[in-house]
């Protein structure tokens, strides 16, 4: 069994600092296997924010896997936004733009779904889904895989009109080709879970979706800071919501997922 800790919508320079220090300390204490931050690291792509956030991951016991959200990508800066979008995040954050990790048990696949034409909405381009097809399916089918991006492939449950990722029907084709069995994401700063066929009926494969909301900055959208604590392996899957109090995180709730002929389904623990 793998635990996995997944943040998302950090947003340097809208951070607060008590929920930083925080959030560094419950990690610590939950001593995840593998941390994944599913994009905006940054409020504006800023030198300063960058760095803000790299302070932050050296903090953090390796390994981590990092995607990159719109809001790592210049808005206002034309120049930058276009011709090198993704420069400052490479150099601060990382150069890696399709980070792995890969275990006995776990196979963590990162794609950047961050678009300079678009800005806000996502997208996967045709080479992505080759590289990822290679990638995810050269793995033996042992492995629990998880497929990471900044935007969703379901909406939340009261906004069913929300942009999802581009191409999304195209690359769930190959997320059930390679037997994927989780998807994590974040961007709307809004933590929930669910199946994904409601939302794809051609698709078969049972596949979770994760949401994350945002853990430590200010720009919740009337939500409260919040990661998710995750534990898999190839039968069970948990997805725990750790919200702040004002204090520290505390335990808010647990979704138990159990494998039964190929289909998660909810159950106890």
């Amino acid at each position: 069994m793998r635990k996995i800790a997944h943040l998302s919508d950090l947003h340097f320079g809208t951070e607060r600092k008590e929920i930083v220090e925080g959030l560094v300390k419950d990690l610590q204490l939950v001593e995840p296997d593998v941390i994944v931050i599913s994009g905006d690291l940054t409020q504006r792509a800023r030198t300063r924010q960058f760095k803000n956030a790299q302070v932050f991951l050296q903090r953090l016991e390796p390994p981590v896997v990092i995607v990159p959200g719109n809001h790592d990508i210049p808005l206002f800066d034309l120049f930058r936004r276009f011709l090198m979008p993704l420069t400052r995040y490479q150099k601060y954050i990382t150069e890696d733009l399709s980070p792995v990790y890969l275990d006995d048990e776990i196979l963590v696949y990162g794609v950047n779904s961050a678009r300079s034409l678009t800005w806000k909405e996502g997208r996967i381009s045709v080479e992505q889904m080759q590289e990822m097809h290679k990638a995810l399916c050269e793995v033996p089918d042992s492995v629990f895989k998880i497929v990471v991006t900044h935007h969703p492939f379901i909406p939340p449950p009261e906004d069913e009109g929300i942009r999802l990722v581009g191409r999304s029907k195209k690359v769930l084709k190959i997320v059930a080709e390679c037997g994927i069995d989780l998807l994590l994401a974040g961007h709307l700063h809004h933590g929930y879970s669910g199946d994904i066929r409601p939302y794809y009926p051609e698709t078969k494969n049972s596949i979770i979706v994760a949401q994350a909301g945002t853990a430590i900055s200010r720009r919740t959208r009337k939500k409260p800071n919040v990661y998710n604590l995750l534990t898999v392996d190839p039968l069970h899957m948990t997805i725990t919501i750790k919200e702040w109090n004002g204090h520290q995180f505390f335990k808010r709730g647990t979704t138990f997922y159990h494998k039964e002929r190929e289909e998660w389904r909810i159950g106890q623990e």
